[in-house]
């Protein structure tokens, strides 16, 4: 079940940032999953209690590249992301089996 709501973790400079500072993890989610699902997905997968769940839907993106053929037309999709934050002394480590 968590596995179907969370489809991985989002690891960039900013979510980094984040979890350092605000103890914050964003998450890239199933479209149809609300906060409630979230928040239990996490629980069950991290064994970490959540304080607060916020999310957001990032829009299609419009890309073009050119090519031998000429140009090349396309869109990313668009995505449901979830910013975790846990209470404090909670930490979720995803580096942990490296």
């Amino acid at each position: 079940m968590a596995t179907e709501i969370l489809i991985k973790p989002i690891i960039t400079e900013k979510s980094t940032k984040l979890s350092d500072k605000l103890n914050t993890y964003a998450f890239k989610v199933a479209r149809t999953a609300n906060k409630l699902e979230i928040k239990k997905a996490i629980k069950d997968m991290y064994n970490v209690e959540v304080a607060d769940v916020s999310t957001a839907v990032i829009p299609a993106k419009a890309k073009v590249r050119q090519t031998k053929q000429g140009v090349a037309r396309g869109l990313k999709p668009a995505y449901k992301k979830a910013y975790v934050t846990l209470n404090k002394g909670e930490v979720i480590d995803f580096y942990g089996n490296v």
